[in-house]
């Protein structure tokens, strides 16, 4: 009689522990979409930019990285070597940025999609759908500011970086929940 009290008390005490615990979750489920609404946004106003203002921001980033590694690597390079070396690499920094800011995107919607329980071939898939629909609407959005044009190119160069990225989350959280070390511990310690 005192076993059974003593597991319906421990029984009611965890109850009145987990069930508001699991209220909050579900609760707070939704703003797990939160960090990819905020980089949606992000992308959106870096897309505003008129063309002059978004070649100034790369062509500094450019020069940034050109004269970076004039100072590590001792080049002694002049001002006007320096302002060609970043002209050359301007339209890489332009696409690398894309390229990471949708890979970006990609991280922020697939791990909402994992909490969610879209798993494999559907995470990919609507992750994707979601990242390559915004890239094209993004360049629609650019037909409209001044000095700024639509770019098929662009659209599938931010797939290949959302691509990355969902694989990204697919393998990080596969190897989570597959631990190959986590299973024999289990398995062993049954045994015992």
């Amino acid at each position: 009689m005192t076993f059974r009290l003593t597991s319906l008390f421990t029984l009611s005490r965890y109850h009145a522990i987990f069930k508001p615990m699991k209220i909050l979750i579900t609760i707070l489920k939704p703003l797990s979409f939160l960090p990819a609404i905020l980089t949606m946004f992000l992308i959106f106003s870096f897309s505003a930019q008129t063309g002059e203002v978004s070649g100034e921001l790369s062509y500094k980033i450019s020069y940034q990285i050109v004269e970076t590694k004039n100072e590590v690597l001792n080049e002694n390079k002049s001002y006007d070597d320096l302002a060609v070396a970043a002209d050359s690499i301007h339209y890489y920094v332009r696409k690398a940025a894309h390229m990471t800011i949708y890979f970006l995107l990609a991280i922020t919607i697939s791990f909402p999609l994992y909490v969610y329980r879209v798993r494999g071939v559907w995470l990919m898939l609507l992750a994707g759908i979601v990242c390559v629909a915004f890239a094209g609407f993004d360049e629609y959005h650019q037909s409209f500011v001044a000095g700024r044009g639509p770019s098929i190119k662009d659209v599938g160069i931010d797939s290949v970086g959302a691509f990355i990225g969902i694989l990204l989350v697919q393998a990080f959280c596969w190897s989570t929940l597959h631990n190959p070390t986590g299973r024999r511990r289990k398995k062993h310690r049954q045994r015992r």
